[in-house]
Order: structure tokens, then C-alpha cells, then sequence
């Protein structure tokens, strides 16, 4: 409960957390310069705020060589911690751990519910989403859809759409399943893909999703995918 407090007052403060967020985003070592730049502030409130968010272990910093004769700057990154904000604090960790192992247990059928209930899922956010978008949107209207619901989803994604392949080019910067998929990472990555054709098949009539990129297999900044539309 202590450790959450701290948490919960460090990110109260609303750039902060908008720092916190661009981390995350973005997946790229910053110094205080770039996020002064980057938000508009004095050097030595970017400092401030980047060393608020180490004093919770969101945030690790180390010294870097920037050139001959020059002092190591110092270059922030983000830790493997994840914000929880639950009061009073509940493990949902453990929850999950259990849940999957007890499906894994089941052998082909619990990996087929894990899947099934990934896709329900993944179309029902994207119900809840989708209500006041036109019957006659566009791609590039869909994607919005598909990018504010992962965001709010905690997934910071990117996408881009090839017009001549008619494909969604697209990766996912954050992984809301980090903790439970770091021990089991096969798994819960598949049903992660399944959960995210649902989205996208709420939006469009079929698609053929292709992973390009894994976080945890290929130890890389994020996941990539391809959307292969079938029809729009």
C-alpha cells in the first residue's frame, strides 16, 4: 500500500505522467535536453520529473560518452516496472499466472478457450469504440478507431496503411501482458495476436494477420505486425 501511495503521488503530477507516456511510447533512451524539447520546460524541471520517475523505479538512468574531452551525459530509459494503481493494491499478477496455468492444464481445449475468449474479447472493445463510426468510414477512419482504443488499452501503437497492398502495417510499443508473458510468453503472445485480429475483424470483414516482430522472442523494443484486408 506504501509503495502504491508513492507511485500514485509521483504520477499525479500531469506531465509527469505525460513523460512517463512518451517513454513508453517512443521506447528510446532520452536525456533531460530532449525531454526539455520535447515538453517545453526548463532543463532542470525535465531533470526533476525524470528523477521523480526513477524514484519509483519506472525510470533507470546511466552515464553515456557523448564525445573527446566531453563528460558522460546522463541518458534515461525505461525500467521493466509497470504502474499499478489499484487501492488497496490486488494481484492481478498472480491471478493471471494462475488462470493460465490452470487452462495450459487442459492441454488443447484450455488453449482454445484462452484463444476464444482473447478474440470475444478483442471485437467487444472494439464495439464499444466503434459506435459512432459511419457504416461508410474509410481505412484511415478505421485506424483512428483501432489506435485511440489501443492506446486506452495501454498498447501505444503505430500504424500505417499500404494502399497498393492493402495491408495495415502496424506494432504495438507497450505490452499490457509484460508481467504474465514473460513466463510464458508463447502462449500468451498468441492469444495477445488473437485478441488483436478481433479488433481488427470488428472493423473490417476478414483480415490475415501476420506477426513480423516479437518483443520477448526477438528481444526488440516492441512487437510489429501486418493486416492483410481481405475487404474494407
Amino acid at each position: 500500500m506504501k509503495n502504491t501511495l508513492k507511485v500514485t503521488n509521483v504520477m499525479s503530477d500531469p506531465t509527469r505522467f505525460n513523460i512517463y507516456q512518451h517513454l513508453v511510447e517512443h521506447h528510446q533512451d532520452v536525456s533531460v535536453t530532449d525531454i526539455s524539447e520535447a515538453f517545453d520546460i526548463h532543463p532542470n524541471v525535465a531533470r526533476l520529473h525524470l528523477s521523480k520517475l526513477e524514484e519509483i523505479n519506472l525510470v533507470t538512468s546511466y552515464l553515456k560518452k557523448t564525445g573527446k574531452g566531453v563528460r558522460p551525459g546522463r541518458r534515461y530509459q525505461l525500467s521493466n516496472e509497470v504502474v499499478e494503481l489499484n487501492f488497496p493494491a490486488r494481484d492481478y499478477k498472480i491471478l493471471s499466472s494462475i488462470a493460465l496455468e490452470a487452462l495450459m492444464d487442459l492441454g488443447e481445449p484450455g488453449k482454445q478457450a484462452l484463444y476464444e475468449t482473447g478474440k470475444k474479447y478483442g471485437t467487444e472493445v472494439m464495439h464499444q469504440d466503434m459506435k459512432h463510426l459511419n457504416e461508410d468510414a474509410d481505412v484511415k477512419e478505421k485506424i483512428t478507431v483501432l489506435e485511440r482504443t489501443g492506446r486506452m488499452l495501454g498498447m501505444y501503437p503505430s500504424f500505417k496503411y499500404d494502399k497498393e497492398t492493402n495491408s495495415i502495417h502496424f506494432s504495438v510499443n507497450n505490452c499490457p501482458f509484460r508481467e504474465i508473458a514473460s513466463n510464458n510468453h508463447q502462449l500468451v503472445c498468441e492469444m495477445h495476436r488473437i485478441f488483436l485480429k478481433g479488433m481488427f475483424e470488428a472493423l473490417f470483414t476478414s483480415i490475415e494477420l501476420i506477426e513480423e516482430k516479437n518483443m520477448f522472442a526477438d528481444n526488440c523494443s516492441n512487437c510489429a505486425y501486418i493486416a492483410k484486408l481481405s475487404i474494407v
